[in-house]
Protein backbone atom coordinates (compact mmCIF):
# COMPACT_ATOMS: atom_id res chain seq x y z
CA UNK A 1 0.00 0.00 0.00
CA UNK A 2 1.33 3.82 -0.73
CA UNK A 3 2.03 5.15 2.47
CA UNK A 4 1.51 8.94 1.49
CA UNK A 5 -1.69 10.90 1.42
CA UNK A 6 -1.38 14.37 -0.39
CA UNK A 7 -3.97 17.21 0.41
CA UNK A 8 -4.14 19.76 -2.01
CA UNK A 9 -5.58 23.05 -1.28
CA UNK A 10 -5.41 24.75 -5.05
CA UNK A 11 -6.49 28.15 -3.50
CA UNK A 12 -5.83 29.52 -6.85
CA UNK A 13 -8.77 30.00 -9.05
CA UNK A 14 -9.17 28.53 -12.76
CA UNK A 15 -5.92 27.84 -14.89
CA UNK A 16 -3.33 28.49 -12.27
CA UNK A 17 -5.55 25.85 -9.97
CA UNK A 18 -5.03 23.24 -12.76
CA UNK A 19 -1.57 23.97 -13.34
CA UNK A 20 -0.65 24.12 -9.06
CA UNK A 21 -2.89 20.27 -9.26
CA UNK A 22 -0.82 18.79 -12.19
CA UNK A 23 2.38 19.52 -10.80
CA UNK A 24 1.62 18.46 -7.46
CA UNK A 25 0.03 15.24 -9.06
CA UNK A 26 3.12 14.58 -11.03
CA UNK A 27 5.09 14.72 -7.70
CA UNK A 28 2.70 12.78 -5.62
CA UNK A 29 3.42 9.60 -8.74
CA UNK A 30 1.29 6.66 -7.33
CA UNK A 31 0.38 8.33 -3.62
CA UNK A 32 -3.46 9.66 -2.94
CA UNK A 33 -3.87 13.12 -3.98
CA UNK A 34 -7.04 14.93 -2.61
CA UNK A 35 -8.15 18.70 -3.37
CA UNK A 36 -9.63 20.70 -0.79
CA UNK A 37 -12.79 22.70 -1.86
CA UNK A 38 -13.58 24.15 1.60
CA UNK A 39 -12.26 24.91 5.29
CA UNK A 40 -12.30 22.21 7.47
CA UNK A 41 -12.15 19.72 4.64
CA UNK A 42 -8.63 19.44 5.22
CA UNK A 43 -8.84 18.33 8.86
CA UNK A 44 -11.37 16.02 8.19
CA UNK A 45 -9.15 13.95 5.57
CA UNK A 46 -6.46 14.23 7.08
CA UNK A 47 -7.62 12.21 10.30
CA UNK A 48 -9.42 9.82 8.36
CA UNK A 49 -6.08 9.30 6.56
CA UNK A 50 -4.37 8.85 9.97
CA UNK A 51 -7.23 6.40 10.66
CA UNK A 52 -6.60 4.68 7.77
CA UNK A 53 -3.22 3.88 8.95
CA UNK A 54 -0.98 6.33 5.98
CA UNK A 55 2.52 7.14 8.00
CA UNK A 56 2.53 10.38 5.92
CA UNK A 57 -0.15 12.96 5.23
CA UNK A 58 1.19 15.94 3.08
CA UNK A 59 -0.26 19.26 3.20
CA UNK A 60 0.27 21.27 0.24
CA UNK A 61 -1.12 24.84 0.37
CA UNK A 62 0.03 27.78 2.87
CA UNK A 63 0.24 27.34 6.61
CA UNK A 64 -3.98 27.37 7.27
CA UNK A 65 -3.17 23.86 5.85
CA UNK A 66 -0.37 22.73 7.85
CA UNK A 67 -3.04 23.91 10.50
CA UNK A 68 -5.75 22.20 9.51
CA UNK A 69 -3.78 18.67 8.43
CA UNK A 70 -1.86 18.94 12.23
CA UNK A 71 -5.30 19.07 13.82
CA UNK A 72 -6.16 15.91 11.67
CA UNK A 73 -3.29 14.02 12.42
CA UNK A 74 -2.29 15.50 16.00
CA UNK A 75 -2.50 12.51 18.84
CA UNK A 76 -1.81 9.72 15.90
CA UNK A 77 1.95 8.44 14.68
CA UNK A 78 1.44 9.54 11.69
CA UNK A 79 3.95 12.66 10.01
CA UNK A 80 3.14 15.62 8.90
CA UNK A 81 4.71 16.67 5.59
CA UNK A 82 4.71 20.05 3.75
CA UNK A 83 4.46 21.07 0.06
CA UNK A 84 4.31 24.74 0.64
CA UNK A 85 1.75 26.51 -2.33
CA UNK A 86 0.74 29.46 0.33
CA UNK A 87 1.54 33.11 0.03
CA UNK A 88 4.21 32.84 3.55
CA UNK A 89 4.96 29.63 4.26
CA UNK A 90 5.98 30.62 7.51
CA UNK A 91 6.07 27.04 9.05
CA UNK A 92 7.51 25.49 6.42
CA UNK A 93 10.31 28.66 6.38
CA UNK A 94 10.25 27.46 10.17
CA UNK A 95 11.38 23.92 10.13
CA UNK A 96 14.14 24.82 6.99
CA UNK A 97 12.32 23.48 3.72
CA UNK A 98 13.47 25.17 0.69
CA UNK A 99 10.17 26.99 0.14
CA UNK A 100 10.60 28.04 -3.62
CA UNK A 101 11.65 24.44 -4.91
CA UNK A 102 8.47 21.86 -4.38
CA UNK A 103 10.91 19.01 -6.01
CA UNK A 104 13.05 19.21 -3.12
CA UNK A 105 10.23 19.48 -1.00
CA UNK A 106 8.88 16.46 -2.21
CA UNK A 107 12.11 14.39 -1.94
CA UNK A 108 12.47 15.73 1.92
CA UNK A 109 8.99 13.86 2.39
CA UNK A 110 9.98 10.74 0.43
CA UNK A 111 13.44 10.61 2.15
CA UNK A 112 11.59 9.89 6.20
CA UNK A 113 13.42 11.86 8.06
CA UNK A 114 11.19 12.57 10.88
CA UNK A 115 11.82 14.83 13.33
CA UNK A 116 9.33 15.81 17.11
CA UNK A 117 8.52 19.39 17.44
CA UNK A 118 6.02 20.46 20.24
CA UNK A 119 1.88 20.62 19.55
CA UNK A 120 0.75 23.89 21.16
CA UNK A 121 -3.22 23.55 22.17
CA UNK A 122 -5.40 26.84 22.17
CA UNK A 123 -8.52 25.38 24.15
CA UNK A 124 -10.00 22.60 21.86
CA UNK A 125 -7.52 23.80 19.34
CA UNK A 126 -3.96 22.33 18.11
CA UNK A 127 -1.59 25.12 16.02
CA UNK A 128 1.75 24.77 14.82
CA UNK A 129 3.54 28.17 14.89
CA UNK A 130 1.61 31.26 16.14
CA UNK A 131 -1.53 32.58 17.96
CA UNK A 132 -2.42 36.09 18.00
CA UNK A 133 -4.73 37.81 20.26
CA UNK A 134 -5.89 41.09 19.64
CA UNK A 135 -4.84 43.19 17.28
CA UNK A 136 -3.64 40.59 14.18
CA UNK A 137 -6.93 38.26 14.59
CA UNK A 138 -9.10 41.78 14.58
CA UNK A 139 -7.21 42.36 11.14
CA UNK A 140 -8.00 38.64 10.12
CA UNK A 141 -11.89 39.31 10.96
CA UNK A 142 -12.05 42.55 8.99
CA UNK A 143 -10.11 41.08 5.87
CA UNK A 144 -12.17 38.67 3.29
CA UNK A 145 -10.22 35.89 1.94
CA UNK A 146 -10.86 36.88 -1.20
CA UNK A 147 -8.96 40.16 -0.63
CA UNK A 148 -6.32 38.05 1.27
CA UNK A 149 -5.63 35.92 -1.83
CA UNK A 150 -5.12 38.76 -4.00
CA UNK A 151 -3.32 41.30 -1.81
CA UNK A 152 -1.52 38.69 0.21
CA UNK A 153 0.41 40.18 3.72
CA UNK A 154 -0.20 43.52 2.25
CA UNK A 155 -3.73 42.74 2.81
CA UNK A 156 -3.19 42.50 6.89
CA UNK A 157 -1.51 45.83 6.96
CA UNK A 158 -4.60 47.49 5.17
CA UNK A 159 -6.96 46.06 7.39
CA UNK A 160 -4.71 47.25 10.47
CA UNK A 161 -4.49 50.76 9.02
CA UNK A 162 -8.31 50.52 9.15
CA UNK A 163 -8.61 49.87 12.94
CA UNK A 164 -5.41 51.66 14.02
CA UNK A 165 -7.57 54.71 15.48
CA UNK A 166 -9.85 52.23 17.58
CA UNK A 167 -9.28 51.64 21.39
CA UNK A 168 -7.59 48.04 21.56
CA UNK A 169 -8.97 45.91 24.37
CA UNK A 170 -7.92 45.30 27.68
CA UNK A 171 -6.49 41.92 28.15
CA UNK A 172 -6.21 40.24 31.08
CA UNK A 173 -2.79 37.52 31.17
CA UNK A 174 -2.70 35.05 33.91
CA UNK A 175 1.10 32.96 33.52
CA UNK A 176 3.36 31.70 36.21
CA UNK A 177 6.42 33.39 34.48
CA UNK A 178 4.90 36.69 33.10
CA UNK A 179 5.83 39.83 35.21
CA UNK A 180 3.04 41.49 33.89
CA UNK A 181 -1.04 40.95 34.25
CA UNK A 182 -2.49 43.03 31.79
CA UNK A 183 -1.64 44.17 28.34
CA UNK A 184 -3.48 45.33 24.49
CA UNK A 185 -2.15 42.62 22.39
CA UNK A 186 -0.65 39.05 22.25
CA UNK A 187 1.69 36.88 20.49
CA UNK A 188 2.55 33.55 21.42
CA UNK A 189 5.00 31.80 19.18
CA UNK A 190 5.80 27.71 18.92
CA UNK A 191 8.69 28.26 16.32
CA UNK A 192 10.73 31.83 15.76
CA UNK A 193 9.13 33.08 12.89
CA UNK A 194 6.30 35.23 12.29
CA UNK A 195 4.59 36.97 9.22
CA UNK A 196 7.15 35.77 7.21
CA UNK A 197 10.87 34.72 6.91
CA UNK A 198 11.50 37.18 10.12
CA UNK A 199 12.76 35.76 13.64
CA UNK A 200 9.96 37.38 15.84
CA UNK A 201 10.58 35.51 18.44
CA UNK A 202 14.02 35.43 19.57
CA UNK A 203 14.86 32.48 21.81
CA UNK A 204 12.37 30.11 20.48
CA UNK A 205 12.82 26.50 19.70
CA UNK A 206 9.98 24.49 18.48
CA UNK A 207 10.90 21.45 20.66
CA UNK A 208 11.76 23.12 23.93
CA UNK A 209 8.50 22.67 25.35
CA UNK A 210 7.78 26.11 26.02
CA UNK A 211 5.61 28.98 24.43
CA UNK A 212 7.71 32.47 23.59
CA UNK A 213 5.35 34.87 24.72
CA UNK A 214 5.67 38.96 23.08
CA UNK A 215 2.86 41.12 25.37
CA UNK A 216 2.23 44.75 24.22
CA UNK A 217 1.64 46.42 27.21
CA UNK A 218 -1.39 49.34 27.65
CA UNK A 219 -0.38 50.59 24.06
CA UNK A 220 -2.46 52.31 21.28
CA UNK A 221 -2.75 50.39 18.08
CA UNK A 222 -0.37 52.97 16.40
CA UNK A 223 2.26 52.43 18.92
CA UNK A 224 1.82 48.86 18.72
CA UNK A 225 2.50 48.78 15.21
CA UNK A 226 5.52 50.77 15.88
CA UNK A 227 6.52 48.44 18.08
CA UNK A 228 5.81 45.31 16.02
CA UNK A 229 8.55 46.25 13.68
CA UNK A 230 11.16 47.55 16.27
CA UNK A 231 10.65 43.68 17.30
CA UNK A 232 10.57 42.03 14.23
CA UNK A 233 13.89 44.13 12.77
CA UNK A 234 16.27 44.18 16.17
CA UNK A 235 18.01 41.77 17.30
CA UNK A 236 16.36 42.05 21.23
CA UNK A 237 13.68 43.53 22.69
CA UNK A 238 14.75 46.92 24.83
CA UNK A 239 11.40 48.55 25.03
CA UNK A 240 9.46 48.45 28.21
CA UNK A 241 6.69 48.69 26.71
CA UNK A 242 7.00 45.31 25.37
CA UNK A 243 7.69 42.20 27.61
CA UNK A 244 8.89 38.52 26.39
CA UNK A 245 8.87 35.45 28.23
CA UNK A 246 8.51 31.81 28.09
CA UNK A 247 5.95 29.47 29.68
CA UNK A 248 4.60 26.28 29.06
CA UNK A 249 0.23 27.32 30.13
CA UNK A 250 -1.11 30.30 29.60
CA UNK A 251 -4.38 32.33 30.12
CA UNK A 252 -5.96 35.18 28.33
CA UNK A 253 -9.16 36.80 29.35
CA UNK A 254 -11.13 40.35 28.51
CA UNK A 255 -14.34 41.79 29.25
CA UNK A 256 -14.37 42.56 25.86
CA UNK A 257 -15.30 40.03 22.68
CA UNK A 258 -11.40 39.79 21.90
CA UNK A 259 -10.25 38.11 18.65
CA UNK A 260 -7.96 34.88 18.86
CA UNK A 261 -6.14 33.36 15.73
CA UNK A 262 -4.18 30.07 15.38
CA UNK A 263 -1.80 29.77 12.26
CA UNK A 264 -3.78 32.67 10.68
CA UNK A 265 -7.10 30.99 11.20
CA UNK A 266 -9.54 32.59 13.42
CA UNK A 267 -10.95 30.45 16.03
CA UNK A 268 -13.36 32.53 17.71
CA UNK A 269 -12.90 34.61 20.88
CA UNK A 270 -11.09 35.37 24.75
CA UNK A 271 -10.92 33.48 27.26
CA UNK A 272 -8.07 31.34 25.66
CA UNK A 273 -6.11 28.81 27.66
CA UNK A 274 -2.81 27.68 26.26
CA UNK A 275 -1.20 24.59 26.56
CA UNK A 276 1.90 22.17 25.16
CA UNK A 277 1.76 18.75 23.76
CA UNK A 278 5.75 18.01 24.11
CA UNK A 279 7.60 16.68 21.00
CA UNK A 280 3.53 15.88 20.10
CA UNK A 281 3.51 16.39 16.48
CA UNK A 282 5.40 13.92 14.36
CA UNK A 283 7.34 16.54 10.91
CA UNK A 284 9.10 15.59 7.95
CA UNK A 285 11.59 17.90 7.79
CA UNK A 286 15.33 17.95 6.22
CA UNK A 287 17.90 16.30 8.26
Amino acid sequence: MNDTFVILNPAAQGERAHRRRAHVEKLAGSSIVYATSETGEAESFARRAAQEGFRKVVAAGGDGTVHEVANGIAGSETALGVLPLGTMNVFANEIGLPTHDLDLCWRVIQADQTRLVDLPLANQKFFVQLAGVGLDAQALKETSNAFRRSFGPVSYLIAAAQIAARRPPRLSIQSENASINEGSFLLIGNGRLYGGPFPFFKQAVIDDGLFDVVVFKRLGYLEIIKYLQDVIFSSEIRTPEVEYFQTRQLRVESEEEVPVELDGELVGNCPVEFSLRERGLRVLAPS
